[in-house]
């Protein structure tokens, strides 16, 4: 879902010309936000930057409803849509198959193991077919 202060009538226009000029088509809802009443809510409107523009800011949220990440751009600053999609994925994936992601991750990569709870889990871990970086940090494929 997008939101933006604008009115309903700029977002008709603005989805309108990027279809014309660009073929993208967005296939989600705009809302507008002309009291700024969600914007506010949310943390989108920064003193100093500008009293009638919002943030660019990125919320991803679970099917339960939950924030699982916020991303905030400057108003001079475009989105980086390739680091939104990463991210996503690393949080379907995590909740998935409940690993954490190292740094630079990316669809495909291997994913970092809980560490174990246990000396005996630790001894399962040496022989099982993860690839072990020290006793906590373990990876594996998935």
């Amino acid at each position: 879902m997008g939101l933006s202060i604008d009115s309903i009538h700029s977002h008709i226009a603005w989805v309108n010309a990027v279809n014309e000029k660009t073929g993208v088509l967005f296939e989600f809802p705009i809302v507008a936000d002309i009291s700024m009443e969600v914007s506010k809510l949310y943390g989108m409107l920064q003193p100093g930057e500008s009293e009638t523009a919002a943030l660019r800011a990125v919320f991803i949220m679970d099917p339960k409803g939950k924030v699982r990440l916020i991303m905030y751009y400057p108003l001079n600053v475009g989105r980086n849509m390739a680091e939104i999609k990463r991210s996503l994925l690393a949080l379907q994936t995590s909740d998935e198959y409940s690993v954490a992601m190292p740094l630079d991750w990316q669809p495909g990569d291997k994913v970092i193991v809980p560490a174990p709870k246990t000396v005996k889990e630790l001894a399962e871990r040496k022989n099982s077919n993860l690839e072990m970086v020290d006793w906590y940090l373990a990876k594996k494929s998935i």
